[in-house]
């Protein structure tokens, strides 16, 4: 019969888990939760636990875990079948009729389940034997112990197109190359998939072999062969070792995320137990998911060099549309050139962990790469970097993260090319310099023009100005989120009023005035808001009252001017650094080119006054 994922998750979400286990464990409750004395080891302090809102059971002494079906298998000692059709009678729910067709692919998929076992039961009578002997002696110069090589079921296959073949004949020539043993090409006969290569089995979450890694002895190419996808196999959703990682991650709560299973495998013996590896790929868009399903934030450990920094960052990059609350990627980076083998071989298990303990986080990793991405020394480059990082942003479904991006990035940006110097802290050359601009920018304010004179008072009553509109036009603000979040006022009050506005627009899609007044009524920044209302001397379009209703042409007349005054006020500050370093560059060496920039910057500049200042001029419009 097939029982779809979410027939499943119906019987488990009708399914009391507390209530299920209570009925054989006397459990007790502790807040949002339950708990008890573990009935599988004995203990005499609780530490078993029972969430009824996650569906599940976990002991933090013997990391015993699972849900309704799993308490029901393991404690009573149900069949999987048997255990649902229980829990479905109890659920009044009907367990699906049963299907010819999946019962077939079941049976089939068994059948496989024993060539597998027999192929490994073949590969390492190969690798105890004589044969075995240059594959016995690569594991001893890589320093894997017998009990890791019993553990971890190494095998052998010998250098031949027909010996496997032959051995498990038994088992039928279709089904090895279903199993992908055997490899067929056309009408020609099948031959041996895996020939004088270490073999490595792949096994699922239960323990059983699915597939095979065989990385070459010797000469030839390519260095490591995985199987082919098969009914049992899928190389982009399964993960190498999760059958031991899973259980050891509940006792670390942590998972280690290496390339490839023979640094898996080394961290393992190293005491490292709690490490998965993607098999032969970049981390897939599944097997995220699925790591995600075990801990909220995994570990990439990835080679130091260039390849393993790139697929780091292909994992990063593939992350950003699955990210939700409180789930993400971790990085560390290894020294250049060394994978996890090399590290521990040379410095030791406490090398490893000490990375660990300090990792890297997914947007700090994506800042560094964007940032080495290529010579930061012109301002297109500059702005390459910036649209690099927007791009970045725009891939994040989940749009509250999206937005803490953003901001995160645009302050990045901010600090590192255009940061605020303490003049008190600079070296007395610097403290000259700026005397010099200084000079010099009060004589550009001082120019013979009655326009650039009202504007030097401007800057507060701007961002007053902008603050009103955005209460009166709280659409808007969504649509200006980026330079929004530049926006850094002296005044404490004026700058939290901002910081909340922004913080309800990105919680609510939709806002009008009055709703946004009700939630400002609840915060100290009620008071302000309605002070901005009621300021009849600012100006600007965008902070008059508006007719009811109001005409199509005023509302787009005000959201242009709201748009033009944030623009203008947030372009201000790199305006004005360009003009202090073209100034600087002027005093030092005075040519053409660099007077020229200057004038042009001044004149921009000048420009930008005189079109806040026709923002601000009452006319017909409205």
């Amino acid at each position: 019969m097939t029982l779809s994922p979410q027939w499943l998750d119906e019987l488990r979400s009708r399914t009391t888990l507390s209530t299920l286990i209570g009925r054989t464990v006397k459990v007790q409750k502790a807040g949002r939760e339950y708990k008890a004395c573990c009935p599988f080891h004995n203990e005499k302090t609780p530490s078993f636990t029972i969430n009824d809102e996650k569906g599940f059971y976990h002991c933090f002494g013997c990391g015993a875990h699972g849900d309704a079906i799993r308490w029901m298998t393991d404690q009573r000692g149900l069949g999987f079948m048997d255990a649902v059709k229980d829990l479905a009678a109890e659920a009044q729910m009907e367990v699906p009729a049963p299907d010819p067709r999946a019962a077939q692919r079941q049976e089939q998929r068994a059948t496989l389940h024993d060539v597998m076992a027999a192929a490994q039961d073949w590969f390492v009578t190969q690798f105890n034997g004589i044969a075995g002997a240059q594959a016995r002696e690569y594991l001893k110069n890589r320093g894997i112990t017998e009990k890791t090589i019993r553990e971890f079921g190494f095998g052998f296959a010998p250098n031949s197109r027909g010996q496997l073949k032959e051995a498990l004949s038994s088992q039928g020539v279709d089904r090895l190359v279903e199993a992908g043993l055997l490899i067929k090409v056309d009408d020609r006969d099948p031959y041996d998939r895996f020939r004088g290569r270490l073999m490595i089995p792949i096994r699922d979450p239960r323990g059983r072999v699915i597939a095979f890694g065989g990385r070459i002895l010797g000469d030839g190419e390519p260095k490591y062969l995985n199987s082919p996808d098969t009914p049992l196999f899928d190389k982009g959703r399964t993960l190498y070792n999760l059958d031991k990682a899973s259980p050891a991650s509940r006792q670390t709560g942590r998972i280690l995320v290496v390339e490839g299973y023979m640094d898996a495998i080394a961290l393992a013996q190293a005491g490292f137990e709690d490490v998965v590896a993607p098999l032969g790929t970049a981390l897939t868009e599944h097997q995220i998911e699925r790591i995600w399903k075990m801990v909220e934030a995994p570990i990439l450990c990835f080679d130091g060099d260039n390849a393993g920094q790139k697929a780091a960052m292909r994992a990063a990059v593939r992350s950003l549309p699955l990210l939700k609350p409180s789930h993400s990627l971790n990085f560390i980076s290894l020294p250049a050139g060394q994978d996890p083998d090399d590290l521990i071989r040379a410095e030791g298990p406490q090398a490893f962990g000490a990375l660990i303990d300090k990792p890297q986080m997914l947007g700090d990793r994506i800042w560094d790469h964007e940032y080495a991405a290529e010579p930061l020394n012109s301002p297109e480059s500059k702005a390459g970097l910036k649209k690099r990082l927007s791009d970045h942003v725009r891939d994040i479904a989940d749009q509250d993260i999206a937005q803490h991006y953003r901001q995160d990035f645009q302050e990045r940006y901010q600090q590192t090319f255009f940061p605020k110097h303490d003049s008190t802290t600079q070296r007395p050359q610097y403290q000259r310099q700026n005397a010099r601009f200084k000079s010099d920018y009060r004589s550009l304010n001082a120019m013979p023009d009655t326009k650039s004179v009202l504007v030097s008072g401007y800057d507060l009553r701007i961002a007053k100005g902008i603050l009103g509109g955005l209460i009166r036009h709280p659409s808007q603000i969504s649509k200006h989120f980026e330079e929004l979040t530049l926006l850094k006022l002296a005044d404490s009050q004026l700058q939290d009023l901002l910081s909340e506005l922004v913080r309800q627009a990105m919680r609510k899609e939709t806002l009008d005035m009055q709703g946004l007044l009700t939630i400002l009524e609840q915060t100290d920044c009620y008071n302000v808001a309605k002070g901005l209302l009621r300021a009849d001397a600012l100006n600007f379009t965008f902070n008059r009252k508006m007719p009811d209703p109001a005409p199509s042409e005023t509302i787009e007349r005000a959201y242009a001017d709201l748009g033009e005054a944030i623009k203008v006020i947030t372009a201000r500050p790199g305006l004005e650094a360009a003009l202090a370093e073209a100034t600087r560059r002027v005093q030092d060496n005075l040519d053409e080119d660099s007077f020229a920039e200057q004038q042009r910057l001044r004149q921009a500049k000048q420009e930008f006054h005189e079109r806040l200042v026709e923002l601000t001029q009452i006319d017909d419009v409205v």
